[in-house]
């Protein structure tokens, strides 16, 4: 099999494609010909050497992706080979094979193109988990967006949409807002030339919103927390800021880390407000959870709720470009890598 691999911890050079044996499923688990997968600010922080759940170099990471089934272990019933799935993994995704445990595939419809399920699991069960389990967001709702062009962006702004009179704003750099007004976002707000914080207590009469989702940390999780109104939540789940394009800096990734705010049970009861964090890479031992998160995925896709943005599709030799593609801000939407 050919897989993308870290070699060191460093900019898209250090990535390089390289021939392995194929793997063989275990019991419970089956075998994807990987036709497309995922590429997400989680991997590129690995390659990076700021995302501390990731294997040490050298090594191959990968969270998601599509293909079919090429083989099943013993005690499969579930699926059969030549199945059309969708599936998540804890790293290793970024190669032509993959062997996952059963329950983290799901078929996908003949209609669905493998890289718009590729483009599906991490970024539309992030959104899922945020807006309907953590939440639970509900008619009448006003919902902060932050990178509201990217995967996660897109995803949750259309999820939103399956739930009447839910207002949204989304930051984005203003060449992107067209895209985030296609995707249902009712405010999208350049957070390069205004202050989104002035912007959104401007349009809501100083109130507020009920929901921030924010992957960017650091001192905007303060700013997020200071915009709800009662019953309001902050949903951390990631640390954007700390990432710059090319080599890791750990001035940078310790400097975002010391503005983070810390929250204190005693303040959020007067203030009528909560902080949840989400981190899927945490959930693979919720089997249940994870196999029902897929599946509402694709139920999604089939009542027409869900379009994947794929915003480029580049081959395992040119994961240095789609590597700094993300990094650099440039995508709209979703980066797959296909083998």
């Amino acid at each position: 099999m050919r897989a993308v691999w870290i070699r060191k911890h460093g900019g898209p050079g250090v990535l390089e494609v390289r021939e392995t044996e194929d793997p063989t499923p275990k019991a419970g688990e089956v075998r994807i010909a990987v036709k497309a997968a995922g590429l997400n600010f989680a991997e590129v922080s690995a390659r990076q050497g700021i995302y501390p759940a990731a294997p040490k170099p050298p090594c191959v990471v990968g969270y998601e992706g599509s293909g079919v089934v090429d083989a099943v272990g013993e005690g499969v019933t579930e699926l059969r080979e030549g199945q059309r799935v969708m599936f998540l993994c804890r790293f290793g995704g970024h190669a032509s094979m993959v062997c996952v445990p059963a329950h983290q595939a799901v078929p996908i419809p003949d209609a669905m193109g493998f890289e718009a399920a590729a483009a599906m699991p991490v970024n539309y069960l992030t959104a899922y988990q945020m807006l309907f389990r953590v939440r639970r967001i509900a008619p009448g709702d006003r919902v902060l967006i932050h990178a509201a062009a990217g995967g996660v962006g897109t995803a949750a702004l259309q999820l939103c949409q399956t739930v009447d009179d839910v207002t949204t704003f989304g930051t984005a750099s203003a060449a992107k807002h067209d895209h985030v007004r296609a995707q249902g976002c009712d405010h999208p707000i350049d957070y390069r030339s205004a202050d989104y914080v002035e912007v959104i207590r401007g349009l809501t009469d100083g109130e507020g919103v009920d929901l921030v989702c924010d992957a960017l940390g650091g001192e905007d999780w303060k700013k997020g927390y200071s915009l709800l109104r009662p019953g309001g939540m902050l949903i951390c789940f990631g640390l954007a800021n700390a990432q710059k394009a090319g080599k890791r800096s750990w001035i940078r990734v310790i400097g975002q880390v010391l503005k983070s705010p810390t929250f204190k049970p005693l303040a959020m009861m007067g203030d009528n407000a909560a902080v949840a964090g989400l981190d899927l890479g945490s959930l693979w031992d919720h089997t249940a959870m994870i196999h029902e998160g897929l599946e509402r995925c694709v139920g999604y896709w089939e009542r027409g709720e869900a379009k994947p943005h794929v915003h480029a599709s580049f081959s395992f030799d040119e994961a240095a470009a789609a590597h700094a593609e993300i990094e650099e801000g440039k995508n709209v939407g979703k980066v797959v890598l296909t083998p």
